[in-house]
């Protein structure tokens, strides 16, 4: 699937303002009306600033893929490798899909398709053969993206959102299947 104007680049560490206000916005923009303010501001300051980005960006366990349409960011992806892996995640070679987000604008306009496909591309390309992440039971539309994009739930464990517990369901991908 084509979408035109839509460019997906691994980010630089030049990107790592950009990158910083698009991850606060587009987190907050999903969990804002469902959190406690003061949950969502530690949980924001404590994942999403410029020292974090940077240290991120150089990081050789992480990749992130930036979206970009028409030049302006709109979405992106996050890599981990070397995290703690819940013991649900029995696949071989797995590598965890930490963080993806788009802005609300592009929801629906043919951008989140593109980018998972990327980030599979990604994790294969690191060798990975299952791939896995984390999402909040509360996340309806999450939960469906992530099935249709081929992932299946196994577990669940705990996230914190600032001091607020949350469980998360555990979802994996096998790459060599998909």
């Amino acid at each position: 699937m084509t979408t035109p104007g839509l460019r997906i680049r691994v980010a630089a560490p030049a990107d790592a303002a950009i990158l910083t206000d698009l991850m606060a916005r587009t987190f907050r923009d999903a969990f804002g009306a469902v959190n406690r303010p003061e949950d969502l501001a530690a949980h924001v300051a404590r994942s999403y600033g410029i020292p974090q980005q940077e240290r991120e960006l150089a990081d050789p366990a992480v990749t992130v893929l930036l979206a970009e349409m028409g030049g302006a960011p709109c979405g992106y992806a996050q890599l981990k490798d070397g995290a703690e892996r819940p013991a649900a995640v029995t696949g071989p070679a797995p590598l965890q899909l930490w963080r993806f987000y788009l802005e609300q604008a592009w929801i629906g306009r043919g951008v989140a398709l593109p980018l998972m496909e990327a980030a599979k591309q990604a994790a294969r390309s690191r060798g990975a053969r299952t791939l896995w992440l984390g999402v909040w039971e509360q996340n309806p539309r999450g939960i469906a993206f992530y099935r249709k994009a081929g992932f299946e739930v196994v577990g669940s464990f705990v996230f914190h959102v600032g001091d607020d517990a949350q469980t998360d369901m555990i979802m994996v991908c096998d790459l060599a299947g998909d």
